[in-house]
């Protein structure tokens, strides 16, 4: 499945997904628990996920608090706020990270926007595979959890394991 994902975000072109961004991000925008947030969790996509830029920006300006996940070793992320976007860095996979002390208070991250190769409808997640949001999202017990995916990489069902943790939400 990741394989065939891989192929359509490729035939895609990158230009296309983000273009293809723009809506998903405006849902995401409108969302009722976003809009209420203080805590965001967000992600600093990839060139083949939903561009999650401008949602960061307009959060930060609504003034929410906006914490990104900054790798640390394989397989490893610790959160990390986000003071300024002139501060990003780029991490070791080429990902834009926030400097600064890990953010540990779990409890007080109201939504996270979590990427993932597919979703289903049952709010089951496909990653990667390197196991990152696998470790980081059990930790996340009082947190609504939304799925941010392009329209084609939500199906009817995705491989799941006894471990995984659903999504609260999908936007695609």
């Amino acid at each position: 499945m990741r394989k065939e994902i891989r192929a359509e975000k490729k035939s895609y072109g990158v230009e296309t997904l983000q273009r293809l961004s723009e809506p998903i991000i405006e849902r995401l925008l409108a969302d009722k628990l976003v809009k209420m947030a203080r805590t965001v969790l967000l992600y600093a996509s990839l060139p083949d996920e939903v561009d999650t830029n401008v949602a960061l920006l307009r959060l930060q300006n609504d003034g929410k608090r906006i914490l990104l996940p900054a790798v640390i070793g394989d397989g490893v992320m610790e959160l990390r706020e986000v003071r300024n976007t002139e501060s990003l860095r780029k991490g070791v996979l080429g990902i834009n990270e926030p400097e600064g002390p890990a953010f540990t208070d779990f409890d007080s991250i109201d939504v996270a926007v979590v990427p993932g190769m597919a979703f289903d409808r049952q709010g089951n997640r496909l990653g990667r595979g390197k196991g990152y949001y696998d470790r980081l999202l059990p930790l996340l017990k009082r947190t609504w959890k939304i799925g941010l995916c392009f329209d084609f990489q939500i199906k009817d069902s995705v491989p799941t394991c006894n471990h995984d943790v659903c999504m609260d939400e999908i936007i695609g």
